[in-house]
């Protein structure tokens, strides 16, 4: 199966994907970091409004790498139950590193955006990031999305874990959905960390 050079090369693939439908004032949201080089793509090519939406992911107790549930600035948190129950937690056990997340998300927002606001009622939104795994920071924002309003939401991504698909009600469109998922760094031959700068120049 075949790989992207880089983020930029997966976003080019999948903006060629999404420049087939018509979209309504569309509104690209990238989740940063790493979505955003791939939304700043999809933008381009559909000459859509590129922003972002910061969800953080909500980690394991000593694993925090370990997405178990992830929460917006301003939104509730959404948990994975299945892995609540596999680790014997409870989102109470949680709350402490829900807030901490809830704080960095909205300290990003603040970052990424200033007192700009986004306008979502009435528009097509498509939310990017660069591969779905679990599927759990991607589930929080399309949450936070569908509050305000929107006329559609669609979640975009180059490679997805098959399995995270079937959990999502929101349409997701993927170029890759391979059988041995492994990590989302395995379909890319560059996976360098995003930074800050980065982001803030892509929304420039």
């Amino acid at each position: 199966m075949k790989r992207f050079a880089n983020r930029q090369d997966a976003g080019r693939a999948l903006a060629a994907r999404l420049a087939a439908h018509t979209w309504h004032d569309p509104l690209v949201l990238g989740l940063p970091r790493g979505g955003v080089p791939v939304a700043k793509e999809v933008a381009d090519e559909l000459n859509a409004e590129l922003d972002v939406v910061v969800a953080r992911k909500i980690g394991a107790p000593g694993h925090p790498e370990y997405g178990v549930g992830a929460v917006t600035a301003d939104g509730e948190p959404i948990y994975d139950a299945r892995v609540l129950r596999a680790l014997n937690l409870t989102e109470e056990q949680l709350s402490r590193t829900c807030d901490q997340e809830r704080a960095e998300a909205a300290r990003r927002t603040a970052l990424y955006r200033g007192d700009k606001p986004l306008e979502i009622k009435g528009r097509d939104v498509i939310l990017v990031d660069d591969g779905l795994a679990t599927g759990v920071t991607a589930k929080a924002a399309l949450r936070w999305i569908a509050q305000h309003e929107p006329n559609t939401i669609t979640l975009a991504v180059p490679v997805a874990a098959k399995e995270s698909i079937r959990t999502f009600m929101t349409p997701v469109v993927a170029i890759l959905v391979p059988k041995h998922f492994g990590a989302v760094s395995r379909w890319y031959d560059r996976f360098d960390q995003t930074t800050d700068a980065e982001v803030l120049s892509a929304l420039e």
